[in-house]
């Protein structure tokens, strides 16, 4: 890391929050208080999104990343920019900052998100200089529209919690989330992410128009919107979503027959006869503190059937490559879901 004193100032904190200490988070009543406080700060941000907002607060709660999919306009850029805005660093002294926006184009190149060593002719010294990536959130701005080579810079990233430049491998903080965005609409100048890409993401998220009444609300604030609303509403750190994702882990049950379940659904996903590619081991994996997040969201310490239903198609689509002429992502997701749901329910 460099020293603060080269660095550039974009890199810094452009000002520092006071926060009171806050309990440590030990137990889920500490875990659903900061979901609480994440869903109102977004929601007061974000209107008609609530579906959205709470996959988001899951999926950071649990340590995955999210592929937001829509057209443009959608309150994509909106929604991340909110969820970095609602985290205070507890720790400004580490050199990482709350939020990065990465505008991917096709001439960026992987120095632009990483960082780069640059040569410093005052002291005769090389230092590193860190790129967007050393931040807590990232949101991936249209992230199909950059080359493979800078794809692969960010795989490492989402993968490992770590990036590689000169031959030197850095660590991202514990908390690093990348929120990405793609518009599926306008092909023109993109490339399509490989399936080892989609696979590092835990949910992908296709965000549809919001009703009508959301919508004029929208309109009727917007110069309510313009003055920062939801500043009042109580923030959280750092440090509780990291203690968050433990107790999380720690407390909320995973029954056997439940990881059974999982297994016999990826099973029916490759045996599909529609489906050329089901989903990986690495999915069943993330899958589980997904649920774990959502069944506190929902109020419970026990991982359910509702829970495996509900999530289903957001972690397995997007990870499943289907036969030409086959039926919707969602709805071969939903079949091979049928019969190891009714199982579980049963026993």
């Amino acid at each position: 890391m460099t020293d603060p004193s080269t660095a550039d100032s974009d890199f810094q904190q452009s000002e520092h929050i006071t926060h009171t200490l806050a309990p440590p988070v030990t137990d889920l009543n500490g875990c659903s208080g900061v979901a609480h406080r994440l869903r109102q700060r977004l929601q007061a941000m974000v209107r008609g999104r609530n579906d959205v907002i709470e996959l988001v607060i899951i999926a950071l709660l649990s340590d995955g990343h999210v592929l937001l999919e829509d057209y443009p306009g959608s309150g994509k850029t909106t929604l991340a920019k909110a969820l970095g805005d609602a985290i205070i660093d507890d720790r400004p002294d580490d050199d990482i900052v709350t939020i990065r926006r990465i505008q991917f184009t096709p001439d960026l190149l992987p120095s632009d998100v990483t960082g780069s060593t640059i040569f410093d002719p005052n002291t005769n010294r090389f230092f590193f200089r860190p790129g967007p990536i050393f931040a807590h959130i990232v949101l991936a701005d249209e992230i199909n529209r950059t080359t493979p080579k800078v794809q692969s810079a960010l795989l490492e990233a989402m993968a490992e919690k770590q990036t590689t430049c000169d031959n030197r491998t850095r660590k991202l903080d514990d908390l690093f989330f990348v929120v990405a965005t793609q518009n599926p609409l306008d092909l023109a100048g993109t490339f399509p992410l490989p399936s080892a890409q989609l696979d590092r993401f835990l949910f992908k998220i296709k965000m549809r128009h919001i009703d009508r009444q959301s919508e004029l609300e929208i309109l009727a604030s917007i110069r309510a919107r313009k003055e920062s609303p939801g500043d009042e509403l109580p923030r959280v750190t750092r440090t509780e979503i990291l203690d968050s994702r433990a107790v999380i882990e720690q407390h909320v049950h995973v029954d056997a027959r439940v990881r059974e379940c999982l297994v016999d659904i990826a099973n029916h996903t490759r045996a599909h006869p529609q489906v050329l590619q089901g989903v990986s081991t690495r999915a069943l994996v993330l899958m589980i503190p997904a649920l774990q997040a959502r069944a506190m969201a929902q109020g419970r310490n026990y991982v359910g059937a509702d829970d495996v239903w509900a999530l289903a198609p957001l972690v397995f689509g997007h990870r499943l490559a289907l036969a030409p002429g086959a039926e919707a992502m969602e709805e071969v997701v939903r079949q091979c879901c049928a019969q190891p749901l009714e199982a579980l329910s049963r026993a």
